[in-house]
């Protein structure tokens, strides 16, 4: 089975809407854990459009499964890292201009920066895993880096899914296996959602996580938190 990491960004969007503290971003993020989460992640921006660095702070002592920060690794998103101490760290390669991330590392261009990072968060016992696009080059020499997962980005996947699943999927397929024979972990994550994730876990039963937060929220507003996070995980499962 592969696990499930719901990203609450969205729903801290929707707190900064009209400020105070509705809808609360711990009591969410407990409820997708005792709805069967079995992880958070969120992507503390510089200008804390969604999540808030309180809201890192708040959350890490209240969370009972894997709590994931994802970001760009500025001195700033560093120094909050290493003082909450997460299970894992995913890094991304986002400016912060962004609205959201669109493509991964060039990690044989980065490759030094990423192994200093890299090797600053193990010195704490933090997991890292670097978000990169499926290309086997680009996995290997996040292998380098001593990295211990990638993130394949999955945008490609769903954007070509409706049209040639097969296709969609084949170059996924390759990045992962390049991965599990390197010995990294495997995640996953950006625009799966509930047409596309069985299919990409059928054939990629392999991967230990998934991160789903814009696709899971929005079918929340249909099926509620509970009965949605019941549909993810079940595409998840081992037949």
């Amino acid at each position: 089975m592969t696990n499930l990491s719901v990203n609450i960004n969205k729903i801290a969007t929707l707190r900064n809407a009209r400020g105070g503290d509705n809808p609360n971003v711990v009591q969410v993020a407990l409820d997708c854990e005792r709805f069967g989460a079995q992880g958070i992640t969120v992507h503390p921006r510089p200008d804390e459009r969604h999540i808030r660095r309180q809201d890192v702070f708040d959350l890490r002592p209240r969370l009972t499964t894997e709590f994931n920060i994802e970001g760009y690794p500025a001195p700033e998103f560093v120094d909050l890292v290493l003082q909450v101490v997460p299970a894992q760290v995913t890094l991304v390669p986002d400016s912060p201009e962004q609205l959201t991330s669109n493509h991964g590392w060039n990690t044989k261009s980065y490759q030094d920066f990423l192994t200093e990072v890299t090797n600053r968060f193990h010195e704490k016992g933090i997991r890292v895993s670097i978000f990169v696009d499926a290309d086997e080059e680009m996995v290997e020499y996040a292998a380098r880096t001593g990295a211990d997962r990638v993130e394949l980005y999955t945008e490609p996947y769903a954007t070509m899914y409706p049209k040639d699943r097969e296709a969609a999927i084949a170059p996924f397929v390759r990045a992962g296996e390049k991965a599990k024979a390197l010995g990294l972990g495997l995640n996953m994550g950006h625009d799966l959602s509930l047409e596309n994730l069985a299919y990409m876990h059928q054939r990629m039963p392999y991967v230990d996580e998934c991160s789903i937060g814009h696709a899971l929220i929005c079918d929340a507003l249909y099926l509620g938190l509970e009965e949605t996070i019941r549909r993810y995980r079940a595409c998840l499962m081992n037949a």
